[in-house]
């Protein structure tokens, strides 16, 4: 057995970034930006109006002042004239200030009539003057590798950046298999269970930027395995799940070799998801996770999503990691690193008593997993441990 970190290790030598290709910006959120923006255009592009108010001289700007308004500027419609001194334009927020104005003096510090305004208690210059290029200038840069979010979507629109770059989205051949399953919806037999496993990893693929696919269940001969193999062919990473252990019915590592597979590693000192398989098939990398629901899915979290991150162009990185503080006295570790089903809430952690990996009801309570190194001492409540949190609407530390 290999260590957690030497597994990846390996792993991050099996997949390089994917290609790049340009999309519309009303799809690039979640995409990964592979090549810096460039802004075209100033944010904003002229000196612009804070707020609704009046457009004048500074110089004309002191209490009792009184000015004579000449025109109005709004969002989208600029006053073509110019202001001179003694003079006012009615200005509304985003418009551009008019030639000759320098400063906005807001409404309520304005006392209207007909078409003359006396201030009463001014601002300082400039106050409610959004400068030209106060955002960014033309030629800033919007830098890469990142997942865009919807700010910065929003910062490539203005930007005029309508079709950035990003990095093709990988496709991922999801393969169960085994005779004791069937599809969600089926009627299984008395000896069946329902192949939980692959849809749960394609929503998290999903949901981490890649375009999985389920293929047909693999039953346990050679023969279906190998024809479920060729389905795979063109995908970018292969996952197979279930059937890489030692049993007379784990049939991957025999197929997948026989197919030409060039092994990197086989099993790790994790607990759950021992029986964990790399290689690569021809040019396609190949991750064989264990049959196990809930195993399956740690190591998705712990493998499959920073091999995905490398596909998309960001940093080899570990899952993410925060530290928390014990709820309760925690019992020594084992000799695998164990990444434990918990719940935390408002900075304290509770691991869940039921670790089987199995029970996918106490894995739909938790939102990390808490991680206890190999032989760790016992630790009280209160102490510090690491946690890797789970992609959950659940609160967060």
């Amino acid at each position: 057995m290999i260590s957690v970190d030497a597994a990846l290790e390996a792993l991050f030598k099996l997949v390089s970034p994917l290609p790049t290709e340009a999309v519309a910006l009303k799809d690039a959120a979640g995409r990964v930006l592979a090549e810096e923006a460039t802004a075209t255009r100033a944010q904003p592009p002229f000196d612009a109006s804070a707020m609704d108010g009046y457009a004048c001289r500074a110089a004309d700007a002191h209490a009792g002042a009184r000015l004579k308004v000449i025109g109005e500027a709004a969002a989208g419609a600029r006053f073509a004239g110019h202001v001179s001194s003694g003079e006012a334009v009615r200005i509304f927020t985003g418009a551009p200030l008019p030639s000759g104005a320098d400063h906005v003096e807001i409404q309520e510090n304005a006392d209207r009539d007909g078409d003359t305004i006396t201030l009463t208690d001014p601002a300082a210059p400039g106050r409610w003057v959004r400068p030209a290029g106060g955002d960014f200038e033309v030629g800033a840069k919007l830098s890469a590798p990142r997942r865009l979010g919807p700010a910065d979507i929003a910062l490539l629109a203005a930007m005029n950046t309508p079709a950035p770059r990003v990095t093709r989205r990988p496709d991922v051949a999801i393969i169960s298999t085994g005779d004791e399953l069937v599809m969600p919806g089926e009627t299984p037999r008395d000896d069946q269970i329902i192949a939980s496993n692959a849809v749960a990893l394609h929503a998290l693929l999903a949901g981490a930027g890649a375009l999985p696919r389920m293929l047909p269940i693999a039953r346990d001969t050679e023969e279906s395995l190998s024809s479920v193999f060729r389905f795979a062919r063109g995908a970018d990473l292969i996952v197979t799940i279930g059937g890489a252990s030692v049993g007379d019915h784990d049939l991957v590592r025999g197929v997948a070799t026989e197919a030409g597979m060039a092994p990197s590693f086989y099993r790790v000192a994790m607990r759950p998801g021992k029986p964990l398989m790399a290689g690569r098939l021809g040019a396609t990398p190949i991750l064989g996770l264990p049959g196990n629901p809930v195993s399956s899915l740690v190591c998705g979290h712990i493998f499959l999503l920073p091999m995905l991150r490398v596909m998309l162009g960001l940093p080899a990185a570990l899952a993410p990691r925060v530290t928390a503080r014990l709820a309760h006295d925690l019992p020594a570790g084992g000799p695998r690193e164990h990444y434990a089903r918990a719940r935390v809430a408002r900075g304290e952690v509770h691991i869940f008593d039921r670790q089987d990996s199995s029970l996918l009801t106490v894995f739909a309570e938790a939102n990390a997993l808490a991680v206890i190194p190999p032989d760790a001492p016992a630790r009280p409540r209160g102490a510090e441990i690491e946690l890797v949190l789970l992609d959950t609407n659940s609160e967060h530390p």
